[in-house]
């Protein structure tokens, strides 16, 4: 499962079950975040999710700043709210990335609002499954 943790939403990707493609799944109210994690712990039932990634956002420089200090607190309290890995990546460009895909497919304005956090999140959990992939193979003989 891949996260694009906000202030206001949180979006939600998950990925097939062989973990090769990640699929945009839903939006979810960040706050209260005890309620927030409540409703990812049922995804992660529902789904089988076997790990949790989420993208931290980064500074220009690759450093933390206050909002990654942010999602990091949301992540600490869902490492210890669910029976999976929870782990970050860099998320830097994510949503930027999400936002120039839902403007070349031609989506307006409102319709971009409702889906970014999602779309956001299923790059987010694509590239965690690339790298994931792209280890595995740089490591097989």
């Amino acid at each position: 499962m891949g996260l694009d943790i906000g202030d206001v939403r949180t979006g939600v990707a998950l990925s097939d079950p062989l973990g090769i493609i990640a699929q945009a799944h839903t939006v979810i109210d960040a706050n209260p975040p005890q309620r927030a994690i409540d409703t990812l712990r049922k995804i992660v039932e529902d789904h089988g999710v076997t790990h949790i990634v989420a993208g931290l956002p980064l500074n220009q420089r690759g450093e933390r700043g206050p909002q990654a200090e942010k999602v990091q607190s949301f992540v600490d309290l869902l490492k210890a709210a669910v029976p999976v890995e929870v782990s970050t990546i860099d998320e830097r460009f994510t949503t930027a990335g999400a936002q120039r895909s839902l403007l070349q497919a031609g989506m307006r304005r409102k319709g971009r609002k409702q889906v970014i956090d999602k779309v956001a999140a299923q790059q987010i959990l694509q590239t965690y499954l690339d790298r994931r992939k792209h280890m595995g193979a740089s490591q097989s003989p």
